[in-house]
């Protein structure tokens, strides 16, 4: 039977094993419920000659031709992925809006045994409790931004933060980017809707009473743009600024962005983005230093003539009134836990409740 969601937490709260999506795999590669599976009782082509057939030709042969491919395709899901699902395993279906996808194969699920629900409304109420929470409520949070220039270990510092009980939300690692021309990260990103989803069960996750740490970013990270409630929260928000020397921040970056130093094609390729930036003599260096496998130093070089002035540039719009700058000493694992320590003890100044 349906079960109503109102909230984004409520999905956790009805203690399903396997969350099932059985819309079509283009549906669900442009966005689905964290967590759920694709299992699709029509196909792409499917899905489009039954619609076709529906307007074009009648509801009702549409409704029997879509009854036996949904049928066929079941059958082929419990002959394989379902196989191994013992008596006492509950699963929750959801299609497009609740209806005639996941009611007819929920409805085979519990002819087999399995205590099988559909959501109410389908993927179309987990959108609207998505578009609620990232788009439409304000966030009432109290946020604290951790800036710094490249390099400054900023999102590994957030990671550590969050270890020891901090609200944190990742960015960069909801939307899978980095946040620069080198920031594309293995898998590709998600799409938006998809992006808001993960961002949407974070949200949740909040205490509006507590600090929450978020990483400096601009408004866009990829291709991915962070709703306008939180970007206006991280814009008027207090700062905590990551000082590190040139030297250490080459280095981290180095070994931070080894799966792009490691595929040589892919580095020469980016260099080249920055071409509309610099002169020719200095990409060509640049495309030398990648080729010959000195990556600090190109790091260093990279930071010090194309990111370090434009975070200058973008930092100096913010007032020093509420930031604290935090000193890094070193990047390797000792001189992180330090600098976690020194964070955490800037973000309590900042918002002392």
């Amino acid at each position: 039977m349906p079960v109503t969601l109102a909230s984004i937490p409520d999905l956790a709260r009805l203690g399903v094993d396997t969350i099932i999506d059985v819309r079509s795999p283009a549906e669900y590669a442009e966005d689905h419920v964290p967590g759920a599976i694709s299992l699709p009782v029509l196909s792409d082509e499917e899905r489009a000659r039954v619609g076709t057939i529906y307007k074009q030709q009648s509801p009702f042969l549409a409704r029997k031709i879509g009854a036996a491919l949904v049928a066929r395709n079941a059958a082929a899901h419990l002959e394989g992925p379902l196989a191994a699902m013992g008596g006492g395993w509950r699963p929750l279906v959801y299609c497009w809006r609740g209806g005639q996808r996941s009611g007819s194969f929920s409805t085979i699920l519990g002819q087999v045994g399995w205590r099988s629900d559909t959501i109410e409304g389908g993927y179309k109420t987990w959108r609207r409790l998505v578009v609620d929470i990232t788009h439409d409520a304000p966030f009432t949070a109290p946020v604290v931004v951790l800036d710094g220039n490249t390099g400054s270990a900023k999102t590994d510092i957030l990671a550590r933060a969050a270890a020891r009980g901090v609200q944190v939300i990742d960015l960069e690692g909801l939307a899978n980017h980095r946040g620069s021309l080198f920031g594309a990260m293995p898998g590709g990103q998600p799409s938006q809707k998809a992006f808001e989803g993960r961002l949407a069960v974070a949200l949740a996750a909040i205490d509006p009473a507590r600090p929450v740490l978020v990483e400096a970013e601009s408004n866009r990270i990829g291709r991915v743009t962070v709703p306008k409630a939180l970007w206006l929260a991280m814009v008027a928000a207090p700062r905590v600024t990551l000082e590190a020397p040139l030297d250490a921040r080459a280095g981290y970056l180095a070994a931070a962005y080894a799966d792009l130093t490691a595929d040589a094609a892919a580095l020469a390729a980016v260099v080249d983005k920055l071409r509309p930036f610099h002169a020719r003599e200095v990409i060509e260096r640049w495309q030398g230093m990648a080729a010959a496998g000195a990556f600090a130093p190109l790091a260093a070089e990279l930071m010090a003539a194309h990111y370090d002035p434009r975070y200058a540039k973008g930092r100096a719009k913010h007032g020093p009134e509420r930031e604290r700058i935090v000193q890094a000493d070193a990047l390797d694992a000792a001189g992180l836990d330090r600098l976690t320590g020194a964070v955490l003890a800037a973000v309590s100044e900042l918002n002392p409740r």
